[in-house]
């Protein structure tokens, strides 16, 4: 092969889809391929082509135009141009083309990508798939490229392999005792003409029966546990371990269409995977000082890159990291009440951002605030101070650094009574001012963390009930929304930063994810949804018709699929003994994975000028 097909050769293999082909069919391509120069300003396609075929830009841009002579966009080295060879390529339909520059063309006849297509089914999938099926393959291709862990794919019905082992509330707590002790299982599920009433654990014999003095002839209902969390046979067993993570239980029972199929427990999910957020968790309970939670929380780390090494996707891990910050937060709670004393007043402590969200990653800053009850006395507030003091020091002593922005429990502005959040709202809503719009980001995500009274509930109904009326707040907030835009540029080139410590990379945080979470925030007020989590407030936002269920569906994919990438990036430089961040190289990807990004911001884009018109942005900006 000549020196010129070689190069040739290389362009392609660079450049999505020809990069799926196999070596010896980039080998022969570059002989099937035709030349074509075009001076600006010339006709796209050409009036003169002969042969139909695909246009692979190898330099210059082409302007792409509506019949309306709007620009719609442009394409670039590496871009396939719009051609009439059939179903999946790009076609010009209602479109005019017009060289912007000096253009170097490869040609490849449509009979010859039809054949390339039958051949390599990979290389069909670029264009027999959506956007969204090449988002969600792409991230099917990063857990199988991972090492795997059966806890990705078992599901929780494929852990019960032995028969349910049940009684009924009325049986005697000696007799529940001795069922549980001859099948040898921790717990026993407590039904009535096949309804779960409740259950009872060998944690519960000895804390509420033993410990508390209970006579063993009492009905095994007096202690056992009524308000269960359950989970279907078909979930996974990592969203199983999540949930136990995140409410500290050891046992869950499974539900399938007919009832009660059993019951697994911390111990049948030690047997698939031996490392994860559990013991953690568990280990944060029994600490004793912040010392040991700052140990612990050192463990974070690991976590994220073991959780990356096992395929788990973005959303997988936010949850797993989440669960173990939630009780880090809980147990400083604790050591600060053991040390002060009862609180005068009830309370609520409440997180906000990506912890609030449940995606966070080991890089993480905190944000907080406390709602407190209405009777609060000024001379109350000195206790709560100091909690919220000792709170906030011990978070960043685990490695939660101090908020930038001092959005924090112990800024006494964040540190009020039900009424005054409740004005708060009603102003940030009525008044949607700059620095309102910036406060109303951050505190629209609050999840309550530690809620013994219920305070939160009251709170969250009465800002729901005033977002939802006020679609002139919402148009504010959209136009905000819109202004973390992808790292996209006209030629689908992205926009990288220039000089400094980050030279040539790109926040993919703030240009890849906070877009999306911007949105979804945006679609959760409009229509009053109580989600908080971005995934959860798009699917939210797609069933109740504030979004389409295809626009949801492609913010979950292109959500997932930079936030996995994140993920993986944080995890290497973990593994290097580095601080991660959110700065990422294009040079760090594949020439795939960059193709995939780039499908993903300009889906992010799309809709972005979507809600931008919907909402009239350009007037609130």
């Amino acid at each position: 092969m000549d020196v010129e097909l070689i190069e040739i050769r290389e362009f392609l293999a660079s450049n999505a889809p020809f990069d799926r082909l196999p070596d010896a069919a980039l080998d022969a391509l570059p002989q099937r391929l035709s030349v074509r120069y075009l001076r600006r300003g010339t006709a796209f396609p050409p009036d003169d082509d002969d042969t139909p075929c695909v246009y692979i830009l190898r330099r210059g841009a082409v302007e792409l135009r509506d019949d309306d002579g709007n620009l719609i966009g442009k394409l670039a080295e590496g871009d396939l141009c719009p051609s009439p060879c059939g179903k999946g390529a790009p076609n010009m339909a209602g479109l005019s083309g017009q060289t912007a520059e000096d253009t170097l063309a490869y040609l490849l006849p449509c009979a010859e990508l039809d054949r390339l297509r039958e051949a390599h089914a990979e290389f069909a999938q670029h264009f027999d798939a959506s956007v969204s099926d090449r988002l969600r393959r792409a991230l099917d291709t990063i857990k199988d490229d991972a090492a795997g862990t059966a806890l990705m794919t078992v599901r929780m019905g494929d852990l019960l392999n032995r028969p349910l082992v049940q009684g009924e509330p009325d049986i005697s707590i000696e007799q529940a005792a001795r069922i549980m002790s001859e099948a040898r299982v921790s717990s026993l599920v407590l039904t009535n003409d096949d309804r779960l009433l409740g259950m009872v654990t060998d944690r519960d014999l000895r804390n509420r029966c033993l410990a508390a003095g209970v006579s063993p002839q009492e009905p095994v209902r007096r202690i056992m546990t009524e308000r269960l969390h359950t989970v279907r046979a078909d979930t996974l067993g990592f969203e199983a371990l999540i949930t136990m993570s995140r409410l500290n239980v050891h046992h869950l029972p499974v539900l399938d269409e007919h009832g009660v199929r059993g019951v697994v427990s911390t111990s049948d999910l030690v047997r698939v995977q031996s490392a994860n957020a559990v013991y953690l968790v568990g280990d944060i309970h029994k600490a004793a000082s912040v010392e040991t939670l700052a140990s612990i929380s050192g463990r974070l780390t690991e976590l994220q890159i073991q959780l990356v090494h096992s395929g788990a996707t973005a959303s997988q891990i936010g949850q797993a990291i989440t669960a173990v910050t939630d009780a880090i937060t809980i147990r400083l709670l604790e050591l600060a009440e053991a040390e002060l004393g009862a609180p005068p007043v009830p309370y609520c402590w409440m997180a906000g951002g990506s912890q609030a969200r449940r995606e966070q990653s080991s890089y993480s800053d905190q944000d907080n605030a406390l709602l407190i009850a209405d009777h609060l006395k000024p001379e109350d507030d000195a206790y709560f101070k100091a909690l919220a003091r000792r709170v906030n020091d011990g978070l960043d002593a685990c490695g939660y650094i101090y908020c930038p922005g001092e959005v924090m429990a112990s800024n006494d502005k964040w540190r009020q009574p039900l009424k005054i959040w409740t004005k708060y709202f009603n102003t940030w809503i009525k008044r949607p001012e700059p620095m309102a719009l910036m406060l109303s980001s951050v505190f629209f995500d609050l999840r309550p963390i530690h809620d013994p009274e219920g305070l939160f509930g009251e709170l969250a109904e009465r800002i729901h009930t005033m977002s939802k009326k006020e679609s002139i707040y919402i148009a504010y907030m959209a136009a905000n929304a819109l202004k973390h835009r992808p790292p996209l540029g006209f030629f689908r080139k992205f926009v990288l930063i220039r000089g400094g410590e980050h030279d040539q990379t790109f926040d993919i945080k703030h240009r890849g994810i906070v877009p999306v979470v911007d949105l979804a925030r945006v679609y959760a007020l409009s229509a009053g949804l109580d989600e908080i989590n971005t995934i959860e407030r798009l699917k939210a936002a797609g069933a109740s018709r504030a979004l389409s269920s295809d626009g949801a569906a492609n913010l979950v994919d292109a959500h997932e699929f930079i936030g996995t990438l994140r993920m993986r990036h944080q995890a290497e430089q973990l593994k290097r003994g580095e601080m991660a961040d959110n700065f990422l190289s294009p040079e760090e990807l594949s020439p795939l994975e960059r193709g995939h990004l780039k499908d993903a911001f300009a889906l992010i884009n799309t809709m972005q000028d979507s809600l931008g018109q919907r909402y009239q942005a350009g007037r609130f900006a």
